[in-house]
């Protein structure tokens, strides 16, 4: 199917706050002040969200620190409960990092760092919430 338009990103300040609460409470030594979030209407893509990352060549031509977006894609990710929104901005903040460098950490098969650590997150954030 064609994708009609173009992709429209919109700051999601709504997105920044729960992210900042998620590294609160799964305890992260992220820097959510180096984390943007967007809203995007009409992307062509079967995720409910994704995260880019700034890489260590544009960091240096640019002069800046490391830095990452967490797109949520509007016409799936606000359908969701928000149980279902906290465990997809958890898989998202996954990709991250511990060294917080702009690079990504890929979706591995089987048992590895990835899901360790996404599945440790949920743990910690949902065993107070139950």
């Amino acid at each position: 199917m064609k994708r009609k338009g173009r992709i429209d990103w919109q700051r999601a300040p709504d997105i920044k706050k729960r992210i900042a609460h998620l590294i609160k409470e799964v305890e992260l030594e992220y820097p959510s002040s180096r984390i943007f979030t967007y809203r995007s209407t009409n992307a062509n893509t079967r995720a409910y969200a994704r995260i880019w990352g700034l890489s260590y060549l544009w960091q240096k031509v640019l002069s800046v620190k490391p830095a990452y977006i967490v797109e949520v894609i509007s016409e799936k990710y606000d359908r969701l409960h928000e149980a279902q929104k906290d465990e997809v901005l958890l898989h998202e903040l996954a990709h991250i990092p511990k060294n917080f460098s702009g690079a990504l950490v890929p979706h591995t098969h089987g048992k590895g760092r990835f899901h360790d650590k996404l599945k440790k997150w949920k743990s910690l954030f949902y065993t107070e919430k139950i």
